[in-house]
This record gives C-alpha cells, sequence and structure tokens, in this order.
C-alpha cells in the first residue's frame, strides 16, 4: 500500500491575488481543500517542505495527511500548478478523503527480475506498451506500483493486465478488454554483421580469383 505522508497547513485568511502573492513573499504555496461535502478551506503549506515532496515522485497518487492547526485531515493532491519560468509549485488543490474513499489513480508499473529474466538471458527485449495504469482504488489501499515479474517470461510471450495482481478494492478503468503490458520481443539480426560477412565472402573469392590468373 502507499505509504501515507505528514504535511503542515495553516488556515490562509485571504483570498485572491493579493493574498496569494503575499503568502508566496512569506515562502508560503497557497492551496485549497475541497471536496467531501464541505466547504473549500483556504490553506498555505511550507515551500521547501512541498518541494521536497515533490521531487521524490508520485505525489498525485500518495495519501497525505494535512496537520491543519492541530486538526488532521486525510487528502490526496488533486493539482499543483507551478511557475511557467521557474517550474515551482504557485498552488496547490487538495481533496478531501476518507479511507473508503474511491478515487482514479495511474500507478506506475515496476518490472522485477530483469537481470535474471529467461527470456531477456537468451537475448530477448523488453517492449513496455504501457509503464502505468489508471486504477480506481480505495483511499485506504493505495498501491505504490504494480509489479511484473519477468523472471519466467520467454522470448515471444506476452504480459496482459490480468497476470498482474491488484490490491483489494482495485480495478482497472478499461474493462472491455484484457490489454497488454509488455512483451518479451525476439532479437534482432545486425544488418550490418549481413553485410560484413558478405564483404569477407567477397573478398576472399576475389583473392583467390588473383592467386588463379597469377598461377596461369
Amino acid at each position: 500500500m502507499a505509504e501515507e505522508k505528514t504535511l503542515n497547513a495553516a488556515l490562509r485568511a485571504g483570498t485572491g491575488k493579493g493574498a496569494a502573492r503575499a503568502a508566496r513573499r512569506e515562502n508560503l504555496v497557497p492551496g485549497v481543500i475541497y471536496g467531501g461535502g464541505e466547504d473549500p478551506v483556504a490553506i498555505t503549506v511550507k515551500f521547501n517542505e512541498l518541494l521536497t515532496m515533490l521531487k521524490r515522485g508520485q505525489f498525485l497518487s500518495t495519501l497525505l495527511t494535512l496537520k491543519i492547526d492541530g486538526k488532521d485531515q486525510r487528502v490526496i493532491c488533486r493539482g499543483v500548478q507551478r511557475d511557467v519560468v521557474k517550474d515551482l509549485p504557485v498552488h496547490v488543490d487538495f481533496l478531501r478523503l476518507s479511507r473508503k474513499s474511491r478515487i482514479n489513480l495511474m500507478i506506475p508499473v515496476v518490472f522485477l527480475n530483469e537481470d535474471t529474466s529467461v527470456g531477456l538471458k537468451k537475448g530477448g527485449a523488453l517492449v513496455v506498451i504501457r509503464n502505468e495504469v489508471e486504477l480506481k482504488v480505495t483511499a485506504g489501499n493505495i498501491p505504490d506500483h504494480l509489479e511484473v515479474d519477468l523472471a519466467d517470461v520467454e522470448i515471444g510471450d506476452t504480459i496482459h493486465m490480468s497476470d498482474i495482481e491488484l490490491p483489494e478494492g482495485s480495478r482497472t478503468m478499461i474493462t472491455d478488454r484484457d490489454f497488454v503490458i509488455a512483451n518479451i520481443a525476439a532479437p534482432t539480426i545486425s544488418t550490418s554483421d549481413d553485410e560484413d560477412d558478405s564483404e569477407a565472402v567477397e573478398g576472399e573469392g576475389e583473392a583467390e580469383a588473383t592467386e588463379a590468373e597469377t598461377e596461369e
């Protein structure tokens, strides 16, 4: 299950562009919490704390506990606005959740045992069709990633979504087909090697012909 992380926040008295600019001058990122049948709440989070979490990756699929003035609020990030020049966060949106809330998330696919894979050791190539999959998940059971074990996969084998074990309460958003995740393609034959071999044969033939002419 995805690890639940904590982020400190504070209520923001003012709204609008002026209040947002004032927050940024204090090294804070303005944001809002919405959903869950409650009114939106304006907040701020510390710039450095938010940036650290963003750099770790998978922030949009991370279940968070916002600590707001001593109260905990379980949320998930639904959007981070960034400065178009500096690419730094300038606003963040959070969605309120309960552990039973159902949400759609893109979950990355991780391939295991590439170094011991039967097909890859024979010269096959891993062709990844999807490196992430959209799932409908329960907020209290969000996976960090989906795993594909390549240890026993042979050349020519195809890995479908049905080959991946999903956490309880999860399902794919594509339900009309068993789509492909990856396959092990056969090794390609290098045309340069073939050309080198043919040139070598031609060279040998020319040498033999020259020797024959010399003997005559």
